[in-house]
């Protein structure tokens, strides 16, 4: 008589033990030192607040819900977004190691980050201003030339 497997169903409430082992999994894939450091920062401040509320299911509208917690802290939208990330991973890793299901996972993965809001600091000048600043560079830096090729002859300044 052949024995029967029984299928391990994936959880939907995770506990304490789970979340760890997902945690340590999501740490081991990182490389740099920086992101394990946020990404356990961010994992311990989610698991904190998720083991605070009464049995919550790990799905997408807890993770909505700790979305929402998070904005009402004065957290800049990049703060917010790299948080979301780190539950993100944490999800796909509960779900590769057989502790969540795979649909609950995908349906983490689809929570939207908070959106930017002004001004990206970096390319500030238009399109006509950065040609006119590459050609004052190219002044500028001929002017020195002459200047130092002046100074190098013994010539007057």
């Amino acid at each position: 008589m052949a024995k029967s497997k029984r299928k391990r169903v994936p959880k939907t409430f995770l506990k304490l033990p789970d979340l760890e082992q997902s945690k340590s999994a999501v740490l081991n894939s990182l490389t740099s030192a920086s992101s394990k450091r946020s990404y356990d920062h961010a994992i311990r401040e989610f698991i904190d607040w998720y083991c605070s509320e009464p049995r919550l299911a790990f799905n997408r509208s807890v993770v909505t819900r700790y979305r929402i917690a998070l904005e009402q802290h004065p957290y800049a939208p990049s703060t917010i977004n790299l948080r979301l990330a780190a539950i993100r991973r944490l999800a796909y890793e509960a779900s590769d190691c057989g502790l969540l299901s795979p649909d609950l996972a995908a349906g983490i993965r689809r929570v939207k980050g908070v959106r930017r809001l002004g001004v990206r600091v970096g390319n500030w000048l238009t399109a006509p201003a950065l040609r006119v600043s590459r050609h004052l560079n190219k002044a500028m830096r001929q002017v020195v030339v002459m200047h130092l090729r002046k100074v190098a002859s013994g010539g007057e300044l």
